[in-house]
């Protein structure tokens, strides 16, 4: 007898397109990996998947393997980049006794890892660069930046197939910055041939990272542009009836800051948000007029539509692709603070990627979420946390 599909399972599948959009947030990025490992429980079989930085980086451990040992090549990634470059490892056990304390004792363990990855680096990450970039009065433009990415080029090569992420099947996306021109890139397996070096130019964060050499071209970080590459899946030509999953790492909803260390804060979040919700609503209102122009068009009697070359370029524009974008956005803690992004440690990447992994199980247990748009615009957008504090202020909790 055939195993019976769970409800998300079977309703993705009315989609053409089922996308993981992932932000960069580096250490953050262990969220976007306990989101995986749910959709990955759920059956959610994707065909897409675009990244910009830690982003990146998970999309290439996910695509770079098959199905079966996706999670566990992101937990054996998690597990390398968050134990100190040199010295003694991390004591796991210890550090899980210090998040028992309190707030304070967290954040005293925060600020080590954070120093720690400032003075000595991450195991399979990045290590301090000797001598001092800032030494030197002109270096190669592959060198000048505090670290040395090295470590992370031969991560990358032992945990990923790169012949598996160019032809398995899955469509990979990953963003970053043409240091020359300013210029935007996507680096697209349908267009490139990837290696490791094109998802380390879309985190190569200046200064901290040097740029990365591609084809006599030099590139960063693709956050220094766009930290959210929702607008990649949703362009794409042809369109057709889309489901997302926007893992976002920075909230652009925040509290006003009472402090000098909460304003530190607040920038990051709303630096790095990239205006997700304003992305969001351009692509709303976008695919409202292709869908109006669509309805138009239909009116319009065939012999003219073929005929008339402003019908048949109002054709190329239109659309009736449907588009379900479901939002997952990590809900930073009161003891974190401005150095978040590089607090790395088995402790707090395990407590990231728990919060993904509740975060999702929590969203797919709302099959309506997961239910093919039938309004006017053919576009939605869910959010369970926004839902569930609208549900409560509705009812007067």
């Amino acid at each position: 007898m055939p195993k019976t599909k769970s409800p998300p399972a079977a309703a993705h599948e009315a989609y053409d397109v089922r996308a993981l959009v992932l932000q960069g947030g580096g250490a953050l990025g262990a969220y976007q990996a306990g989101v995986y490992q749910g959709l990955h429980e759920a059956g959610i079989a994707l065909t897409d998947l675009a990244g910009i930085s830690i982003g990146a980086l998970n999309a290439a451990i996910i695509a770079g393997n098959p199905i079966e040992k996706r999670v566990e090549r992101l937990q054996q990634f998690w597990d390398t980049i968050c134990q100190p470059y040199t010295g003694p490892g991390s004591n796991a056990l210890a550090e899980s006794s210090w998040f028992q304390i309190n707030d304070l004792a967290r954040q005293f363990l925060g600020a080590l890892h954070a120093g720690s990855a400032l003075l000595v680096g991450q195991k399979g990450f990045f290590h301090p660069r000797f001598p001092p970039a800032v030494l030197a009065a002109s270096l190669d433009p592959a060198r000048v930046g505090h670290y040395d990415t090295r470590p992370l080029k031969e991560t990358l090569e032992s945990l990923c197939d790169f012949d598996r992420i160019n032809d398995g099947g899955l469509h990979v996306s990953v963003g970053a910055v043409n240091v020359r021109t300013g210029n935007f890139t996507y680096f697209d397996n349908r267009k490139t041939r990837l290696a490791a070096e094109h998802f380390m130019a879309s985190g190569a964060l200046p200064p901290a990272f040097p740029a990365i050499e591609i084809d006599g071209e030099y590139y960063w970080d693709g956050g220094l542009v766009s930290n959210t590459p929702l607008a990649k899946v949703l362009q794409q030509r042809p369109e057709r009836d889309t489901l997302v999953f926007q893992v976002d790492l920075w909230s652009a909803r925040g509290p006003v800051p009472r402090n000098i260390s909460e304003i530190s804060d607040r920038v990051q979040d709303i630096r790095y948000s990239s205006r997700t919700r304003l992305i969001t609503e351009e692509m709303r209102a976008h695919r409202k007029m292709q869908r109006l122009l669509r309805q138009v068009l239909d009116r319009v009697p065939a012999e003219q539509r073929d005929s008339d070359p402003a019908c048949r370029q109002a054709a190329e524009l239109a659309c009736a692709a449907r588009s379900n974008i479901i939002h997952l956005i990590y809900r930073d803690k009161a003891y974190e603070q401005h150095f978040r992004d590089f607090q790395f440690g088995p402790a707090t990447m395990r407590e990231h990627w728990a919060a993904g992994l509740q975060d999702i199980r929590d969203t797919l247990a709302h099959p309506r979420y997961l239910a093919m748009p039938n309004n006017a615009t053919g576009f939605v957008t869910h959010d369970v946390h926004r839902d569930e504090i609208e549900e409560k202020m509705g009812s007067g909790n």
